[in-house]
C-alpha cells in the first residue's frame, strides 16, 4: 500500500479467492520476530489445479504454451521496506521457497507475476522472460507482466551461481510436503 501497489481497505488485508485453493502455498519469512516477507506459491498440473495469471492475463499463456506442463507460479511477493533496506539478501531468501516449490513438484515452467520495476531482477537471477506486456490486474494499481522460466532447463545452472539456492529433499519436504499439495502435483 506505501507504494501505491493497492488500495487502502477496512480490512488492511489483501486477499482474494486463491490464497485458499487447495494447490497454494503461503509464506512468511520472518527477522527477530518481525513479519519481513511474504510469498504466495501455487503449483498445477494439467490435470487440475487454477494458476493466478489465469484470470488476469491473456489466454495465450501457460497451458496454450505447454498444455502438458507443470506449472509453479508465485505472486504476492512482498518485503517490509526498512528490513529489506537493512538486508538486501531477502528478496533472494524469499523467492528461493518459489524455487524450491519447483524442484520439489518437478515443474515445466516457473512462472512469476512481476511489476515491471522488478524484472531485471527476475532475469538476472533465474534468467525469466517477459512473456507478455505488463498490464493492470483487477485487484491492483501498477500494471504487472508474466515472467517465465523452463525451470527443466535452469534447475542446475541457478544453483550453481547462486549455492544458496541449493537444497536437501528434507527440507522441500518439510515446506511442501502436505497431501494436498502433493496430490494436486502428482495428479495426471
Amino acid at each position: 500500500m506505501r507504494e501505491g501497489a493497492i488500495a487502502p481497505n477496512a480490512s488492511e488485508t489483501f486477499s482474494d479467492s486463491l490464497d485458499s485453493s487447495p494447490n497454494v502455498s503461503i509464506f512468511g519469512v520472518y527477522l527477530d520476530g518481525k513479519l519481513a516477507s511474504s510469498i504466495r506459491l501455487h503449483v498445477a498440473s494439467p490435470a487440475c489445479g487454477e494458476l493466478p495469471p489465469s484470470r488476469y492475463l491473456p489466454t495465450s499463456w501457460g497451458r496454450n504454451l505447454l498444455p502438458d506442463a507443470r506449472l509453479s507460479t508465485h505472486t504476492r511477493f512482498v518485503a517490509d521496506r526498512e528490513l529489506s533496506r537493512r538486508y538486501p539478501e531477502l528478496c533472494y531468501v524469499t523467492t528461493r521457497l518459489a524455487w524450491l516449490a519447483s524442484e520439489y513438484f518437478e515443474t515445466d515452467l516457473l512462472l512469476a507475476t512481476v511489476r515491471l520495476e522488478h524484472q531485471a531482477f527476475y532475469r538476472r537471477t533465474f534468467g525469466h522472460q517477459a512473456i507478455c506486456p505488463a498490464r493492470h490486474c483487477p485487484s491492483l494499481t501498477k500494471p504487472i507482466s508474466l515472467m517465465a522460466l523452463d525451470y527443466t532447463a535452469s534447475r542446475t545452472a541457478v544453483p550453481r551461481r547462486y549455492p544458496f539456492f541449493h537444497s536437501t529433499h528434507f527440507e522441500r519436504r518439510m515446506l511442501f510436503g502436505r497431501e494436498a499439495m502433493v496430490a494436486l502435483a502428482t495428479a495426471a
